[in-house]
């Protein structure tokens, strides 16, 4: 029987891996790591609410302190965990202190992908995952101010609309052909690059950037050079080019890693005593017939969920239909399933309208959906991929046929 968990992380995974816990009656000692001062907060509105201002700190927090201490959850905040002993079963901290545990749950998520080009480290040069982050860039983001967004993907999309709504300059460098080119189709990418101009933002595709380049005098960044030699003026550098997952702490202590941790449909690690949910953490997806590494909310949440149940012995596969979303202006788009690998695309409703829908078919069988400003797509989309529904297509082009009724 266990009586002592530590969750090292402290985001979405770990805050309910701990509410299923104590909800599903564990009565043992829990212990949560993590490498911030900041109890676990919410990361999306990093980029939007929280830079621009509108959301103070502690709105951020997924559960106020009252939380942590009417469930008797010991928090060992600001510490990273710096070892596991896997035979002795503790784990031990930089500061030199060691917690024994039955059971470990590794929700250690991701970091940022540096910039390796000459320049780099620059000031003024930024990325963009923690509170501390969105502290230091706010305060160089005042109306009138040059800034290059380097990678067009969710994160560089939302700053970028941030940034054009507080009165910047803005500027999106992408090497890619298009934005958006590795989660979305060509006619949403389009759609979202005539919405960026249509605020103003001028961007790249198919740019590489070569370096940044410094003021005269002084370490602050001034330019961004892409490959064919132009120099793109800069105040300001927001860096979103992915993000790796954290494993170094499970790759020291002998577990299987591959573009994350690696585990098996219960959330189990190489070592049964050990278990991994969220952004760091690769797991097998029946549905879909391959591993996944997904960096969303909903995928945490529902790892956390999982694993804290097979912590208490309530087989639980995880088996979930992910979905994620992304708020750009007025524009909510949400994503269901997982789009790679479709050989065909059927818009519901017209782009220009800006509410529409993209449906993703792989042999007639829907397996994913884009809907912008389409929530009720979104809510029957999860429903038809679970069933592995395959749609007439005529009908799902129809928006005057709900979804949820297409066959």
């Amino acid at each position: 029987m266990l009586e002592n968990i530590v969750i090292v992380g402290a985001g979405q995974a770990a805050v309910q891996a701990i509410d299923t816990l104590r909800r599903k009656g564990f009565g043992g000692k829990i212990t949560l790591v993590g490498d911030e001062p900041w109890l676990p907060y919410q990361r999306p509105p990093l980029s939007k609410q929280y830079l621009a201002g509108a959301l103070e700190p502690q709105r951020l927090l997924l559960r106020p302190q009252r939380f942590y201490e009417e469930h008797s959850i010991e928090t060992r905040l600001g510490r990273r965990v710096a070892e596991i002993a896997r035979r002795e079963q503790r784990v031990r901290l930089d500061d030199g202190s060691t917690l024994a545990y039955d059971a470990l749950l590794l929700a250690t998520g991701c970091r940022s992908r540096p910039l390796e080009v000459p320049g780099a480290d620059l000031e003024g040069v930024h990325t963009l995952r923690t509170i501390a982050d969105v502290d230091r860039i706010r305060l160089s983001l005042s109306p009138g101010t040059r800034l290059v967004v380097v990678g067009g993907g969710y994160i560089g999309l939302e700053v970028a609309a941030t940034a054009r709504e507080r009165g910047l300059s803005v500027t999106v460098l992408e090497m890619a052909a298009r934005i958006l080119n590795r989660v979305t189709c060509t006619e949403v990418s389009a759609f979202y690059e005539a919405e960026h101009a249509r605020h103003g933002v001028s961007i790249h595709c198919n740019t590489n950037v070569q370096a940044l380049l410094a003021q005269p005098a002084g370490r602050q960044v001034r330019a961004v050079v892409t490959g064919e030699g132009r120099e793109h003026p800069a105040d300001q550098v927001i860096v979103g080019v992915g993000a790796i997952p954290n494993v170094e702490l499970a790759l020291a202590a002998g577990l299987a890693c591959d573009n994350g941790v690696v585990v098996d449909e219960y959330c189990r690690t190489s070592d049964p005593a050990i278990y991994a949910a969220g952004d760091c953490c690769n797991h097998p997806s029946p549905h879909y017939g391959r591993r996944l590494r997904l960096e969303s909310v909903d995928n945490a949440f529902e790892q956390g969920t999982s694993a804290a149940l097979n912590l208490l012995g309530v087989v639980t596969a995880h088996d979930k239909v992910p979905w994620f979303w992304s708020d750009q202006y007025d524009l909510k788009l949400l994503i269901v399933g997982i789009a790679q690998g479709y050989d065909s695309v059927v818009l519901r409703g017209d782009p220009a309208s800006r509410a529409f829908s993209a449906c993703y078919l792989r042999g007639g069988e829907l397996i994913a959906l884009d809907s912008i400003n389409t929530a009720k797509d979104q809510m029957a989309a999860r429903r038809l991929i679970a069933a592995r529904a395959r749609p007439d297509p005529g009908r799902l082009a129809d928006p005057g046929i709900p979804l949820k009724e297409v066959r």
